[in-house]
């Protein structure tokens, strides 16, 4: 049953397909032409939408036990996640706890889960990625929280990156830095004045894309037509498995101590990026050997005719 609304401004039940109402002796209903029944397709998102959320304590603990299954063969440590929440804003009070409830949940989950420590990610304001810190903080558990920096940098409330970090690490937080949006070129620079700005260990988790000073993060890439990449044609754009090398190198001799990648890493690309710190992940079984390579290689050499000089 659908409720209308009548113009002289009662509300009653009528049929399924909402009304217009008048009343002159007595009430009648005429067909709103105004509406349309829902398509199928939005009652089906609907309905995921619906599921999705019902079904979110159920894919976390999930993915905890999956996680805690991998960290217990592997000798590894277990990290819990929590991230942006996209309903944080600074000028609705209600919002903050809001974020705060949400983040307690979820941390209680991995805390539950057994986890050794929790990651606060991709969070572009200071102030919620405090509400998130005081959360890992009060569970007692060691915290990572990584900001995101947008084409200013500088979080959403205006504080330049490198003193937002300070004051995280001044707060409490064991580890402190940046993750996504920002490919290794534009990521690089700040690192720095992280690094020069406190004493915590420092994070940095670019995305693999050839971001510029021009467009400082990959959501704002444009390709040679002037169009936005992101987030479906980035593929011009990803870097390769040397460049995500260099980067490693070049953030370890800054200083930095926890690396990784985010959104649009491969296998290979994290691959690359231990093996260039001097790591041998146990995926190093599937690095290419170049010497065996049939053209290039110098034991492939022995095989066929070496033709390399002819490659340029």
């Amino acid at each position: 049953m659908a409720t209308c609304k009548p113009a002289h401004s009662c509300r009653r039940s009528c049929s399924s397909i909402p009304t217009r109402c008048s009343r002159s002796i007595a009430p009648s209903c005429e067909p709103d032409p105004t509406w349309s029944r829902p398509s199928p397709t939005t009652r089906i998102a609907r309905s995921s939408a619906r599921s999705a959320e019902e079904s979110l304590e159920e894919l976390n603990r999930r993915a905890l036990e999956l996680a805690a299954t991998v960290a217990r063969e592997t000798g590894t440590l277990l990290a819990g996640n929590i991230c942006n929440t996209n309903i944080f804003d600074p000028a609705e009070p209600a919002t903050r706890a809001a974020v705060r409830e949400i983040f307690v949940e979820q941390i209680g989950w991995a805390v539950e889960a057994g986890a050794d420590f929790i990651v606060a990610e991709t969070i572009p304001w200071l102030e919620e990625a405090e509400i998130a810190l005081d959360a890992i903080r009060a569970a007692g558990l060691p915290s990572v929280v990584t900001l995101a920096a947008f084409r200013e940098p500088q979080t959403l409330d205006a504080v330049p990156i490198a003193e937002a970090c300070a004051r995280l690490a001044d707060r409490g937080a064991d580890v402190v830095g940046l993750n996504c949006i920002r490919g290794p070129g534009t990521m690089l620079p700040l690192l720095s004045e992280i690094v020069a700005r406190t004493d915590a260990y420092v994070a940095a988790l670019p995305v693999p894309y050839r971001t510029t000073a021009n467009e400082p993060g990959f959501t704002a890439l444009t390709d040679a037509a002037g169009q936005r990449a992101f987030p479906t044609a980035l593929d011009p754009f990803l870097c390769n498995r040397s460049e995500i090398a260099d980067f490693a190198r070049a953030a370890v001799e800054l200083g930095v101590r926890y690396l990784g990648l985010c959104c649009g890493a491969g296998p290979h690309t994290i691959r690359a990026l231990a093996e260039a710190i001097g790591r041998t992940p146990e995926a190093s079984r599937y690095s290419p050997d170049m010497s065996m390579h049939a053209i290039l290689g110098e034991r492939g050499a022995t095989r066929s005719p070496r033709i390399a000089d002819r490659l340029d």
